[in-house]
Order: C-alpha cells, then structure tokens, then sequence
C-alpha cells in the first residue's frame, strides 16, 4: 500500500498542471518578443556603426564618389566598366543583366567611394559592351578637380562615348 502511494505521488508531481502548461506557452511567447526586439536594435545599431564607420573612413573634406550611370532607356548591354584614379586601380564591376536593366530605367550606380587630397586627379574610364551586335571598347581619361568638401562624379556610358558631370 505504502509502494503505490509512494508512486501515485511521483506521478502527480511529474505530471504538469493545467495552469503550469499555460504559464509556460505564455512565457515562451514572452521570449520570443523579446528576442525579436533585441534583433531589430542590434539591426539599427549595424546600421548606425556603418555610417558612423563610413564618415570616420572618408571624411567629407577629403571624400569623392563616383557613381556610373546610362542613357534612361539605352539599348547596349554594358559588360564592364574599370576605373582607375591617378594611374591606380579605383573599381572594377562586371554588370549583371538585373544590374543593367536597372541603369538603364535611370538608376545609378555607386562604384566607387575613396579619398583624394585637393586639386587635380585622372580619372581613366574604360567601358566594354555590345550594342546593335557589335562588341564596343571605349577609354576616355578626364581630370576631376577636388576642392575641400565632398565630390561627387558622374559617369554616363554609351556605345559611342563616355561623359563626365562633376558636382
């Protein structure tokens, strides 16, 4: 008789209460909330970090962008575009077709972002493709002028020339 009391007790302090089960789905959600509010502010910190890390790696003194844009509505296919900055490599990008589709419905794209000291630089631009089925290499060298403030450059690629807006 003592046996079966002693395993009735077990049993029923093993077995969770109705109200223990609840308290623990409640608690479980609870936790989850939690854990997607400290995800959402470790987000909002990466993000503050790489724009507190961009301003402190290119000062706007010394900052110049370039960006890379097409004709709104071209139709070439852009393979490739290499840029070098006072006779050093600057960037390099292959254009997938996603990438082109973009510039060419006027987007543009940030290619490079570094820092110069003021005065003048040369900019060399070389650009690939194939427009109307016939491949087109182009090269075009320009000198931007930095002044003390952040430069922005633009540069438009077609089939037949390459241009530079400089603000």
């Amino acid at each position: 008789m003592m046996t079966i009391l002693g395993i009735a007790v077990l049993v029923a302090a093993a077995t969770p209460a109705a109200g223990e089960e609840t308290v623990s789905r409640e608690q479980l959600k609870g936790l989850d909330e939690q854990v997607q509010e400290i995800k959402s502010d470790v987000l909002a910190i990466a993000a503050e970090l790489n724009h507190l890390e961009e301003r402190l790696l290119f000062p706007s003194n010394t900052q110049v962008a370039l960006f890379v844009s097409v004709p709104e509505g071209a139709k070439f296919r852009l393979d490739s575009v290499r840029i070098q900055m006072d006779g050093k490599p600057a960037a390099r990008h292959i254009y997938s077709f996603k990438e082109l589709e973009a510039l060419q419905k006027g987007g543009v794209q940030r290619i490079y972002t570094g820092n110069v000291r003021s005065g003048d630089h040369d900019l060399q631009v070389e650009a690939a493709g194939k427009s109307g089925g016939r491949s087109f290499s182009l090269k075009e060298q320009f000198t931007v002028t930095k002044a003390v403030g952040p430069k922005i450059v633009e540069i438009s690629l077609s089939p037949s020339r390459i241009a530079m807006k400089d603000e």
